[in-house]
């Protein structure tokens, strides 16, 4: 009974036609279990959420060890609590000097809300600048400067002034002005397909903002933690944003996000109005335990530093003629087919076998990899067998 998708499919709300339907009981490491003992290697960790894998045992332990002291006691920034101020402070030693402040939100969209709000009361503009086919999720203002129109129609009108640009087009920077609030970009755009910038293009960006007074925020929600063989992928491109956004991965499987700045910027909103953003859950002791163990796993089993080799590993292993392009920025893969039918069938043959892969918002003839880094050379030799005979059977 309580796995019974009678009850999923009529009390809890559905997001696509078509879920999954998969009953999970348990997970460990790269692996979830169902009830019936059947094993799935979960090769997109959950959405870019389990980096060192499920239900790591520093993370629970860390979980069980704030458990035992306090949960909830205050809504976030007024009382003193060690596990987020041992976050923000671990958090602001592995961080470039100007983003030494956090401020911890509920999860990675309203990590975004927060960081728009913050470029708008500190520069006093209105106008932002985003990309085509951009994702920074699906909250009101998130979604006005996500570029993918056909999730945006429905739910119009959403904030005005925002402007669109294409990633990667250094013509198309002139958007950028003295009117301009921010600049919000995805470092490596994610549900585009894993559309990795040049650096030459990521310096453009930044000198312009500079120019202008618009603020960069950079959304690192999938491509930070580690995923893309450095701890935040933007220490690739030799700029720093203004504002940085993560999410997903921070929270070691717990909802946590933040948006980080320096701390004389942060300070804008505090005043004029007092609470400039204000959240009951963001901080929650128990997140931000988790979050600190996460942190502390991807440093001391050198997790970030294996990601390179891994990637090449798997790109080694899928090779088949069906596929049109492979785009890797580290352990975060796009694998391009015909179409998007195609790329459904081998997603549910995928799943038939055993591994769990999925399909990207705005490139849906790609199919989305992105393993937990803690993957073993093993398992991945094992993932791509599974692979192949999925896109040999579609």
């Amino acid at each position: 009974m309580e796995y019974s998708p009678d009850i999923f499919l009529s009390h809890l709300a559905q997001t696509t036609p078509f879920p999954f339907l998969l009953p999970i009981e348990r997970a460990e490491g790269i692996y979830l279990y169902g009830p019936d003992g059947k094993r799935y290697i979960d090769l997109i960790s959950g959405v870019g959420v389990t980096h060192i894998g499920h239900r790591h045992p520093r993370v629970v332990q860390a979980i069980k060890d704030q458990a035992d002291k306090h949960l909830h006691v205050m809504v976030y920034g007024e009382y003193i609590q060690s596990a987020p101020n041992l976050l923000a402070q671990k958090l602001a030693s592995l961080l470039p000097k100007p983003l030494n402040c956090c401020y911890f939100v509920n999860s990675g969209t309203e990590a975004n809300e927060g960081a728009l709000k913050l470029a708008k009361r500190a520069t006093g503009r209105r106008g932002i600048v985003s990309y085509h086919k951009s994702y920074h999720g699906s909250t009101h203002g998130s979604l006005s400067v996500s570029g993918n129109e056909s999730k945006k129609n429905a739910f119009r009108p959403l904030l005005p002034g925002v402007r669109f640009i294409e990633f990667g087009n250094l013509g198309h920077l002139t958007a950028i002005d003295n009117t301009t609030a921010c600049v919000i970009m995805e470092t490596i755009q994610g549900d585009a397909g894993v559309r990795v910038p040049t650096k030459e293009y990521m310096m453009a960006v930044r000198k312009r903002c500079d120019e202008t007074g618009a603020l960069l925020i950079l959304d690192e929600i999938q491509s930070g933690m580690g995923r893309t063989g450095t701890l935040f992928a933007f220490e690739q491109f030799g700029i720093v944003p203004d504002i940085l956004t993560i999410g997903k991965a921070l929270g070691g499987g717990l909802p946590l996000g933040a948006f980080i700045a320096d701390r004389k910027l942060m300070d804008v909103l505090a005043h004029g109005p007092m609470l400039g953003h204000i959240t009951t859950f963001g901080g929650n002791p128990v997140c931000c335990a988790a979050a600190l163990a996460t942190l502390e796993v991807l440093q001391e089993e050198k997790l970030i530093g294996q990601v390179e080799g891994k990637g090449k590993l798997f790109e080694k292993y899928l090779s088949h003629p069906s596929i049109k392009e492979i785009r890797r920025a580290g352990l975060f893969f796009a694998i391009d087919f015909e179409s998007g039918e195609k790329v459904k069938r081998i997603v549910d043959n995928a799943l038939q076998m055993g591994a769990i892969c999925f399909w990207f918002l705005s490139c849906p003839h790609s199919f989305r990899i992105a393993p937990p880094l803690s993957i073993t050379e093993a398992e991945i030799k094992e993932s791509c067998e599974i692979l192949m005979k999925a896109i040999e059977g579609a």
